[in-house]
């Protein structure tokens, strides 16, 4: 478990970092250009150059979106989309030289999210893995984008904004609230909590939830001491508020009304 200081940040501070992108390809410059294009973008880069080294990965790194050139060295792509898909729902994007249409049909049927055909544009492959992660959202039935009065949460992009200005979270601070997202309206526990966030190595005490829950309101409340948003039930228990949001458009940015639209 990550120690939590006094101020409610991990120590050392590791702050919120985008989604990691598993690229699986076995050329070392397709790799190279696609690393610059995510790193830019604020996502995380593992690379692979065979299924087999992909399949690796996959274990030892916490991997939540893939792009993969079926191409392979080792196996068929076609191959490495079954195994992937045998034990996980991580979307999967495919990126091939080969535009073919029984390629496409197959790579769909195996479970890829979608397919991009090289070269291709940097701006349409990006907004192409936001697609493809918000589509895995709602087929768990949750919601990628959570808007509660002036607060907004966009579970894909991983951009917390209040008033429409980016809040900074530390890595913790945004799993807490991401799981107060997913359950808004509803009330949980602490220990709901705590292992939902920790899994089965929950803390021994409670306080450091606590710190976290703290920091956050001093992060997104006008006023800490009186909460609209995260309110505590009956000391033991928390409850991230549903507010309609601000009637004015013209609050919103232009980034809110994109997604929401």
């Amino acid at each position: 478990m990550p120690l939590v200081s006094s101020a409610g940040e991990e120590s050392p501070v590791e702050m919120l970092r985008g989604p990691t992108v598993l690229v699986i390809d076995d050329e070392q410059a397709s790799r190279i250009g696609l690393r610059r294009v995510l790193v830019a973008a604020g996502y995380q880069f593992v690379g692979a150059s065979t299924g087999t080294e992909a399949l690796e990965r996959m274990g030892t790194e916490k991997c939540e979106m893939i792009i993969l050139d079926p191409a392979l060295t080792d196996m068929d792509g076609s191959a490495l989309i079954r195994l992937i898909r045998r034990q996980s729902l991580i979307p999967i994007l495919v990126l091939s030289a080969s535009g073919d249409e029984r390629s496409k049909v197959r790579a769909f049927d195996l479970g890829a999210d979608d397919y991009v055909t090289k070269p291709f544009a940097e701006e349409e492959l990006l907004a192409r893995l936001r697609t493809a992660f918000r589509h895995r959202f709602q087929a768990r039935g949750e919601r990628p984008l959570f808007v509660s009065g002036d607060l907004v949460v966009d579970l894909v992009c991983r951009d917390v904004r209040l008033r429409g200005r980016r809040v900074m979270l530390t890595r913790l601070e945004y799993n807490v609230l991401s799981v107060l997202v997913r359950y808004a309206g509803r009330v949980l526990t602490h220990r709901q909590l705590t292992r939902e966030i920790w899994g089965e190595s929950i803390p021994g005490t409670l306080q450091p939830l606590r710190v976290i829950i703290g920091v956050l309101r001093r992060k997104i409340e006008a006023d800490p001491a009186r909460p609209r948003y995260i309110l505590t039930e009956t000391r033991v228990r928390y409850r991230l508020a549903v507010r309609e949001r601000a009637a004015d458009p013209a609050a919103a940015t232009a980034e809110d009304r994109i997604s929401l639209g």
